[in-house]
């Protein structure tokens, strides 16, 4: 009997835990269709984001997963292992080197100072290095590819500018991009005051070329290896694309190259930026080659001017003191550590020694017109009072004759008062006659003085001299801007 109660108690047992059996797979098999379910309705939701977040036709009582950013960051452990992401170099083996690639692109041109060797450019700068503790699976994260994170909480390379010679004030960008597969790219803008070393033997018609230089401060070519783009075409296409403003100056190409040097006892790549650029001359030219072009000018006219007085040599000396002023000004532009002699100065040199030329020459042809008109004034003084008595003493005889004829009628008919009349007419006519004699001999006197031996010299002189200024003139001009728009330096 109680053999059979026990048997009983197990059948029941037994058909219980069947059930509890049966049940327990309906309901796993209820929550596989449940999970399978949601999966679709999360791909459908994934799909539809990459397509441009369209509205889903699905019914509204389907649950989608959503990804935030912060949930790649949890599964990068940022906030955990921070000092993995912050102390060193990103490689997994220390002898792996970090490959960085940079990036410069000119936007602006803000100023060239000549005097003090000065150049100061607006440039935006790219760097992209691996993170190899940086990767995650774009479908587990809802297709998140790139995370903007703060600077401050990864690893970045010690790149500096080695012609910077000012501290940039402008706050360097606060936050880079990761992508997926551990990329890091970190993009800043920059006002670049640097020392470029400038040519300006042809100023104002100089090309420039000025250096911007990026160097690690202590990683050497060991541990850190600079990739640039080698397309110099591409480079000048991007800069001339984004360029903003040249300030006097125009754009003509950049390049990039690198450079190993042996800094500290250590080999370092260096990556030198090129930018080369052409001075914008016109208001040069305008302000100040052409006015002491004018200047040379009025001292060409000033050779039609007379030696005789002074007028012509304060003239000169006026256009002198003018160029002088011009030379001031120069002064203040051009730097004073230029091994060769600018060609501008040469111009204004040049100038000013041929016009100084021209006023010695104005005063020593004063000289010698005063010279000869002294001499000729004694000879006058000396000879001049003879010649006229001489010249007057051969009219004597006609008066005489004519008194002594007006005599000899008057005694024959002194009875006659129109004898009387007429004498005294006669007489009188007669002395002017001598007066205007007089008068005639002593201007065709002065008519007749011929130039002086120093007269004829400078005037011969003034000729050959005029002759040879104008034509060292043309000369010097030609070679000096033939010189100056040539393409050698």
């Amino acid at each position: 009997m109680t053999l059979t109660f026990i048997c009983f108690l197990l059948l029941i047992v037994g058909n219980i835990s069947c059930l509890e059996s049966e049940e327990l797979q309906n309901d796993q098999h209820k929550s596989n269709e449940s999970f399978a379910e949601f999966l679709d309705v999360n791909n459908a939701r994934y799909e539809l984001s990459d397509a441009g977040n369209q509205t889903s036709n699905h019914s509204s009582d389907t649950k989608a997963h959503t990804c935030s950013y912060l949930d790649v960051l949890n599964y990068l452990n940022f906030t955990k292992n921070k000092e993995m992401y912050t102390l060193t170099r990103p490689v997994k083996d220390h002898k792996q080197k970090t490959n960085l690639y940079l990036v410069m692109v000119v936007y602006a041109i803000l100023d060239v100072r000549v005097a003090d060797q000065t150049f100061i450019v607006y440039v935006w700068i790219e760097m992209v290095w691996k993170n190899e503790f940086i990767s995650w699976e774009e479908e587990d994260f809802c297709g998140i590819s790139k995370v903007i994170v703060p600077t401050d909480t990864l690893w970045q390379p010690d790149i500096t500018i080695e012609e910077m010679v000012e501290k940039d004030k402008a706050p360097p960008s606060p936050f880079l991009q990761i992508s997926h597969e551990g990329y890091t790219f970190y993009r800043n803008d920059k006002v670049v005051i640097s020392t470029c070393k400038m040519q300006v033997y042809k100023f104002p018609f100089d090309i420039q070329s000025c250096n911007i230089t990026f160097k690690s401060v202590l990683y050497t070519d060991e541990e850190l290896q600079f990739h640039i783009t080698e397309d110099n075409a591409l480079l000048t296409a991007w800069s001339k694309e984004v360029m903003d403003s040249q300030y006097e100056w125009e754009f003509l190409n950049q390049s990039a190259h690198k450079k190993t040097v042996h800094y500290f006892g250590d080999d370092q790549t260096v990556i030198i930026y090129t930018i080369k650029m052409r001075r914008k001359s016109m208001l040069y030219v305008s302000n100040f080659l052409l006015p002491i072009l004018f200047f040379l000018c009025l001292d060409f006219a000033s050779l039609m001017m007379s030696n005789s007085g002074g007028e012509k040599i304060g003239f000169k000396i006026t256009v002198l003191l003018a160029v002088t002023v011009m030379q001031l000004l120069l002064n203040e532009i051009l730097p004073f550590t230029s091994r060769r002699i600018p060609l501008i100065v040469v111009y204004c040199i040049g100038t000013f020694a041929l016009m100084l030329l021209s006023l010695l020459e104005a005063i020593l042809m004063k000289y010698l017109a005063e010279k000869d008109s002294a001499s000729q004034d004694r000879k006058n003084k000396n000879g001049s009072g003879l010649k006229e008595e001489r010249e007057i003493e051969k009219g004597g005889p006609i008066h005489d004759e004519m008194g002594d004829q007006i005599s000899s009628i008057y005694k024959e008919d002194s009875s006659s008062s129109q004898l009387t009349e007429i004498f005294l007419a006669v007489e009188k006519v007669s002395d002017e006659l001598g007066k205007m004699k007089k008068f005639f001999l002593l201007s065709s006197k002065k008519e007749e003085v011929e130039p002086g031996y120093w007269t004829n010299v400078t005037n011969k002189f003034n000729t050959i001299f005029s002759i040879f200024y104008i034509t060292s003139v043309i000369v010097f001009l030609c070679t000096l801007f033939s010189v100056w728009t040539s393409d050698s330096d």
